[in-house]
């Protein structure tokens, strides 16, 4: 009877160690990077990301990341950012390694990854980011909705500009999505009788109210070809230039997601960890 009266005393220990760290206080200026859920915060030890110098083939827009996010960093006024286009093309490693680089020149900025399923507890965080003395960059990785879901869509722009509940002045979103207007489009759109400019601006309202928009295209042959000499120098590894381009022939694709993964391959050849 004791040893259950232990037990049951010890799981509750430790469920209210659990909501503490969860729902409760968090450290936000303790740590460079967090994890937002519908169940609190979780906190990140080491942001994830490539170096900066190793981002190749997207120079006009890892130039203005990085000027924006030094910027809030800074605590000075910058940019909602929108990072759209070709899948692979470093629009989430970009987000992460200008954070970072912006840490190691003694900026005051923390990211904060928000789940998609957890967009519509935003209000909750700035809630809580509004009163810290810290600046912090939400991000939100592929963003999507389904076709059925508009309300979603329309807080999300009252957050970004125009609502009451708009996001704190030391808070700005980042965003990434294959689709400029992260909403899908279809071509029936242009099919309303009355004005069928109403369902193209609906859709477009959304990435409007973004100060920084960028798109990512599809990766040359020599920027792809740059990208794998890159990563090749950086991990001092040997690589044949016709192996990379069947490498990424065969997958249909080239981009950085593409050459890393050819790096990838090399380094597990050659015996080494990444």
């Amino acid at each position: 009877m004791e040893d259950q009266a232990q037990l049951l005393a010890r799981i509750a220990d430790a469920l209210e160690r659990l909501s503490s760290t969860t729902a409760g206080d968090v450290d936000w200026l303790g740590l460079p990077a967090y994890v937002w859920t519908t169940a609190g915060a979780r906190p990140v030890f080491e942001i994830d990301a490539p170096a900066l110098d190793l981002l190749r083939g997207i120079d006009a827009q890892k130039d203005a990341v990085t000027t924006n996010v030094d910027r809030l960093a800074k605590g000075q006024a910058a940019h909602d950012m929108l990072l759209w286009g070709a899948r692979g093309m470093g629009k989430s490693a970009l987000i992460r390694s200008a954070v970072r680089a912006a840490q190691g020149d003694g900026g005051s900025i923390a990211l904060v990854q928000v789940g998609t399923d957890a967009v519509t507890s935003l209000p909750q965080l700035f809630a809580q980011l509004g009163s810290v003395e810290g600046n912090f960059l939400i991000f939100i990785d592929d963003l999507g909705f389904s076709e059925s879901d508009d309300t979603t869509p329309r807080h999300l722009r009252s957050w970004l500009d125009g609502g009451v509940e708009a996001r704190p002045a030391n808070v700005r979103l980042a965003i990434t999505s294959n689709r400029r207007a992260i909403l899908p489009r279809h071509a029936s759109e242009q099919d309303d009788p009355i004005n069928p400019r109403d369902a193209v601006d609906d859709n477009l309202a959304l990435a409007d109210r973004f100060g920084l928009s960028l798109g990512f295209h599809n990766a040359s042959q020599d920027d792809y070809l740059e990208i794998v000499r890159g990563y090749a120098s950086e991990f001092g590894l040997d690589y044949d230039r016709e192996e990379a381009l069947g490498w990424a022939k065969r997958r249909g694709a080239r981009s950085g997601r593409v050459a890393w993964h050819f790096i990838t391959e090399l380094a597990g050849r050659a015996g080494k960890r990444l």
